[in-house]
């Protein structure tokens, strides 16, 4: 399965590091520290916004973009602030509307207004015309899979995956908007085996176009294992959104950072059986954990992974004392909070909340 640039606007621009890492290098700014991180020895690049805005929603990713790339030049910040939770500030600068992007001088708090283009390079561009850097958009990989009419039904029709598949057109304006959302929705998923975030060039393959009924650009439909006809995804395009219906239809557990939720790696029956497991002692626990190996291996898929977790920590809890599950929860939150890979920090996600059961 071959992983190539996102159409319509450079690689550099679409992709989304800090999905990988799971930390933002766009500065939070408050009432609290805004004066000591603007105005003093950089310029800084500040998005005033509020988190129900959807234009602020489609900014989100490409100011996150322009934050990673900004890192290392030590005489630019990039920042936000969410205008909801600062209103005071908001109301001092004038805010009227979101997002409302302003650039503060070196030494100033006398901020100009942004008024150009909002992509990642038309911000860089400013940001060196302003501050005499050399700012430059980062290239960074991307997890968006690209169709043709070569490859698309080995991927698309494949039983053992879940497919969304965002059909586009070069000239689109509204294809242009998604791509870094989509962009960076396919990096929150790269960890998930089953899920497949791809696109097609609907204007160039135009038989697929055309088999699929696809009339507008962009369109998505969401082609799931058990049916292959795609149903059209009818949603809003911002990243919260479609992190929502991948995880309602796929049966995955994770956020716009494409971290794990506490959801994650739970199944009912045996979070029943745990409860039941910890009240019980001698040969009654004995007992039921043998009942949670047998529902663990009546589980497929992914579920049967996290069956193994739990008939893990149920011996360990036998072997090592009531205490191991809240010890081990506390390492593991050691360990996340280190600088870890994404696959790893997966793992601990899953046995962590699989061990909240048992503490």
């Amino acid at each position: 399965m071959s992983r190539s640039p996102i159409h319509l606007i450079t690689l550099a621009t679409i992709a989304f590091s800090l999905i990988s890492s799971c930390v933002s290098d766009v500065v939070v700014l408050t009432v609290d520290n805004f004066e000591k991180e603007v105005g003093k020895d950089r310029g800084a690049l500040v998005e005033f916004y509020a988190p129900w805005c959807g234009h602020c929603k489609k900014l989100a990713p490409v100011f996150d973009i322009l934050g990673t790339s900004v890192k290392k030049t030590k005489s630019v910040l990039v920042g936000k602030v969410d205008c909801d939770e600062n209103k005071e500030l908001c109301t001092k600068y004038g805010i009227s509307g979101y997002p409302s992007i302003k650039w503060f001088p070196e030494g100033s708090l006398e901020p100009k207004d942004y008024d150009g283009s909002r992509t990642a390079e038309a911000f860089a561009e400013y940001i060196n015309n302003e501050a005499g850097t050399n700012v430059k958009i980062g290239a960074f990989p991307s997890y968006v899979v690209v169709l043709n009419s070569d490859n698309f039904d080995k991927i698309v029709m494949d039983k053992t995956k879940d497919v969304l598949v965002e059909f586009y057109a070069t000239w689109c304006g509204h294809c242009k908007s998604l791509a870094p959302i989509y962009e960076t929705l396919a990096t929150a998923y790269k960890n998930e085996r089953d899920v497949v975030i791809a696109n097609l060039d609907a204007d160039r393959f135009k038989d697929l176009g055309e088999k699929y009924d696809i009339s507008g650009y962009p369109t998505m439909k969401l082609f799931p294992k058990d049916n292959k006809a795609g149903e059209v995804y009818q949603g809003d395009r911002d990243l919260d959104s479609l992190v929502a219906y991948i995880n309602q239809k796929c049966g995955t557990s994770r956020d716009a950072q494409g971290q794990l939720t506490s959801d994650a790696g739970i199944v009912e029956v045996l979070d029943n059986l745990v409860k039941e497991f910890m009240g019980a002692d001698g040969d009654e626990k004995k007992a039921v954990f043998a009942k949670i190996q047998e529902e663990a291996g009546n589980l497929h898929g992914s579920f049967a992974r996290y069956g193994k977790i739990y008939i893990k920590a149920a011996q360990s809890c036998m072997a090592k004392g009531a205490d191991y599950a809240r010890n081990e929860i506390q390492r593991l939150e050691r360990m996340l909070a280190q600088s870890i890979s994404s696959l790893k920090a997966d793992e601990f996600i899953l046995k962590k909340n699989v061990l909240s059961a048992f503490a």
